[in-house]
């Protein structure tokens, strides 16, 4: 079984821990996350989803037809049918998050109105933040529309303006708690003001949060059992591989993490060879002859050269488990299996 999100190719042992069939319908149509426990999360959808689901709602009831749902082709290529209520030109869609279990912006209200046009266009209005300075990607005062959610956006109010018989639309997307919830997430610190982003690469929200390293003492207090990762491919693969840890996205502040979590029943390290080998020895590469991890790794004799390198780190700091994950999500090490 595969995730159709990702791509991630499910071990088999995942697949027979999960004895609901209902379950694993969820995760083999990309609606759900199967774990290494055999549970399935549901995924919940982006702002941007969000958002295309209002415009479609907003433009399909243009001629006075009441809606109730929109299809929406996510940018993963996933079609889905989103909870959305329209009626006179005006859509409105309420925020699904799933089980991500701290998303600010669960149940937020995104509303769009609509008039005909002779093209299609799209306009940010109220609670939609700006930016308020340029950055290599946008203009100052450019609205915070990532281009993989106005893509789907527009996309939507395309499939809603052949589905009325109009020749276009304009839309204005409006979110009424916009400024106030921009205000608790990150936009204030990156240069957005004004209301949240509209963004989303897969449609999806994964049905765990980013884990940021600056709540990163106050998490593995809390937490008996942690995994502490260095990225974004080990925060993802980690969160499958351990579902009923707390996982803690560290990146390079593997020893404040390891400090924090002294007091934890288990801790585990994992993610990429990178960071976590140079941090057990800082010369792991150039000691062998080479310039980096990754060419130690694909060198021949780089499984074994880095099992040594594990075992010798579990040693020194034997109350921690080390797992080793390709880009794919594969263990390549687990000092688990090693000291067996």
């Amino acid at each position: 079984m595969i995730d159709p999100v990702s791509g991630f190719p499910y071990p088999e042992a995942w697949v027979r821990l999960c004895t609901d069939e209902a379950a694993r319908d969820l995760a083999r149509s990309g609606f759900g996350v199967l774990t290494a426990n055999g549970t399935v999360l549901r995924r919940g959808f982006t702002t941007g989803t969000t958002a295309a689901a209002a415009a479609f709602a907003a433009v399909a009831s243009l001629h006075g037809a009441e809606v109730s749902e929109a299809e929406v082709l996510l940018p993963c290529g996933i079609r889905a049918l989103v909870p959305a209520c329209g009626r006179n030109g005006y859509g409105e869609a309420r925020k699904f998050s799933g089980d991500y279990p701290d998303d600010v912006t669960a149940g937020i209200v995104i509303a769009a109105e609509a008039k005909p046009s002779e093209t299609v266009l799209l306009a940010a209005g109220e609670g939609i933040g700006r930016f308020v300075r340029a950055t290599p990607r946008y203009a100052e005062g450019e609205p915070a529309i990532s281009p993989q959610a106005r893509a789907e956006i527009l996309g939507a109010i395309e499939a809603a303006c052949r589905l009325t018989g109009v020749a276009g639309a304009e839309v204005v997307l409006r979110i009424p708690e916009g400024a106030r919830i921009g205000a608790l997430t990150l936009n204030p610190k990156v240069g957005v003001l004004g209301g949240i982003s509209v963004v989303g690469t897969t449609g999806f929200v994964e049905p765990w949060d980013d884990h940021l390293t600056e709540t990163l003492g106050e998490r593995i207090a809390a937490a008996s059992d942690v995994v502490i990762t260095t990225g974004r491919t080990g925060l993802r693969f980690s969160r499958l591989l351990f579902p009923e840890c707390e996982v803690v996205l560290a990146g390079s502040k593997i020893s404040e993490a390891l400090s924090a979590a002294e007091h934890c029943r288990s801790v585990v390290v994992c993610g990429l060879p990178g960071l976590i080998l140079r941090f057990f020895h800082p010369e792991v590469a150039t000691s062998r002859g080479f310039s980096t991890v990754e060419e130690l790794a694909a060198s021949t004799g780089g499984r074994d050269a880095m099992k040594e390198e594990v075992l010798d780190a579990v040693r020194r700091y034997p109350r921690v488990r080390i797992v080793l994950l390709d880009r794919s999500g594969s263990v390549l090490i687990d000092s688990g299996e090693v000291r067996q």
